[in-house]
């Protein structure tokens, strides 16, 4: 019985509403069994968008990076010259 109780104070909870077909398609996918509950569609959904967010701010991060201090031209060429290999060694 503690654990429940105690849950319910450290972990946020977050209310919404949503319209009935978003509702029912969220209903879908629970009983397709894709999901477990409709809380685990909602925290599943907003997780990926958190995680989506955070990666295309890294990639930013690594873009404005090279922009700052660009590959030199022979890093370049060097950077060819192994992708080619790694293609050559392929077994097509």
């Amino acid at each position: 019985m503690c654990i429940a109780f105690c849950y319910a104070f450290v972990v946020p909870q977050l209310v919404t509403r949503i319209d009935d077909e978003t509702a029912a398609a969220i209903d879908a996918l629970v009983d397709d069994g894709e999901f477990a509950s409709r809380s685990d569609v909602v925290r599943t959904g907003i997780l990926r968008l958190v995680d989506e967010r955070r990666r295309r701010a890294i990639g930013d991060e690594i873009i404005a990076g090279y922009q700052r201090v660009p590959e030199t031209l022979v890093e370049l060429a060097g950077a060819e010259a192994n992708a080619r290999a790694m293609i050559a060694d392929e077994p097509w």
